[in-house]
């Protein structure tokens, strides 16, 4: 059995850690530092005995990069492997000088989404807090080799999997990713995607308290379970409720995320659905022009009407923006996230 990553425990649990096996919690700064970002200074710091202690107990090797794809528009997407031979897809996207990294949870989903390539490939595990913080730092690395690490990357939870499905390894994610003396990336810049997976919703009491968004795509339920199954089980008419037990602070808002496909959920009668649903709540209406991707049914629609549908919803005062697609080119835009072929191992998947 695989040793847990050393990537998946936070300065507190390293702490006590330490402490628990007799060595001073001086030694900790020193630890940290050559774990994250020199390991040659263990070296000098830290004794041999405490790191052939640890490396006896703990996974270091971070996910490996199979393969890279960079778009015409900056966006770069990897396909990274894990230690049993199973990958997903990550990926960065560049906005003024700046990049967000878009993390994947599981290795594939069981959402089925209609409108997302990964539901196709269904679900073959969950990732491990040390595998989506592995993911962090490997583009990271990857920036770096590059001198083009840009300061204070942002983290979306929207690449393959329901973050919520997998609720455990993703708070412990990123309270990693958020721990100042480990990486550091603030609650404010990371957000997490879900369909509406309420068993997660219900379970949010210890959850971080980082920025949530909800792949909404239709205010009527029927519709919207046309294109995400679970919708069945989930209704809005639960899972809105769950949201808004969400504390937000002042300037903090929900997403809602809604898919613009052709001659299905732009009409009339969907700016006065959405209206009723959102116009009294503490919400983002986020437009996401479809991205086609090999077998799909549905249309993205020109450019006039996502504007006229915008200019409709901004009339009745909802909040607007229309998110910029990137990386369509190498099916890294929202929706088109595949791995095509799992690695067997042992015989396993």
């Amino acid at each position: 059995m695989l040793n847990p990553s050393a990537y998946s425990l936070t300065h507190l649990q390293w702490k006590d850690l330490l402490v628990s096996e007799g060595h001073s919690s001086h030694v900790l700064s020193f630890w940290l530092d050559g774990l994250y970002k020199n390991p040659e200074l263990w070296a000098r710091h830290v004794s041999q005995d405490l790191i052939q202690n640890l490396k006896a107990k703990f996974n270091f090797d971070l996910p490996t990069i199979s393969k890279t794809q960079e778009s015409e528009d900056g966006t770069v997407k990897f396909l990274v492997r894990f230690h049993d031979e199973m990958e997903v897809e990550t990926v960065l996207i560049p906005f003024h000088k700046r990049f967000t990294v878009c993390l994947s949870t599981q290795v594939g989903c069981g959402m089925n989404c209609s409108f997302c390539y990964t539901g196709t490939q269904g679900l073959k595990r969950n990732l491990t807090a040390g595998e989506i913080v592995g993911q962090y730092l490997v583009a990271m690395n990857w920036l770096k080799a590059k001198n083009n690490l840009a300061l204070n990357p942002s983290i979306v939870f929207m690449g393959q999997g329901e973050p919520l499905h997998n609720l455990t390894e993703v708070s412990q994610a990123i309270k990693v990713l958020n721990d100042t003396k480990l990486i550091g990336v603030g609650h404010r810049q990371m957000t997490l995607s879900t369909v509406g997976y309420l068993p997660g919703l219900k379970n949010l009491k210890d959850f971080p308290s980082i920025n949530f968004a909800l792949s909404l795509h239709s205010p009527f339920e029927e519709q919207r379970a046309k294109l995400i199954p679970v919708n069945e089980r989930f209704p809005l008419s639960e899972v809105l409720p769950a949201l808004d037990q969400i504390p937000l602070l002042k300037r903090q808002f929900i997403t809602y995320e809604y898919l613009l496909i052709k001659d299905f959920n732009m009409s009339d009668e969907h700016v006065e659905g959405l209206h009723t649903l959102l116009g009294h709540r503490k919400a983002i209406l986020n437009l996401i022009p479809f991205n086609p991707f090999p077998g799909s049914k549905w249309e993205r629609p020109g450019i006039e009407e996502i504007e006229s549908f915008k200019e409709k919803l901004v009339a009745k005062k909802l909040r607007v923006m229309v998110r910029t697609t990137k990386g369509d080119d190498i099916l890294a835009a929202c929706g088109q996230l595949k791995v095509n072929k799992f690695a067997r191992n042992n015989g396993i998947y």
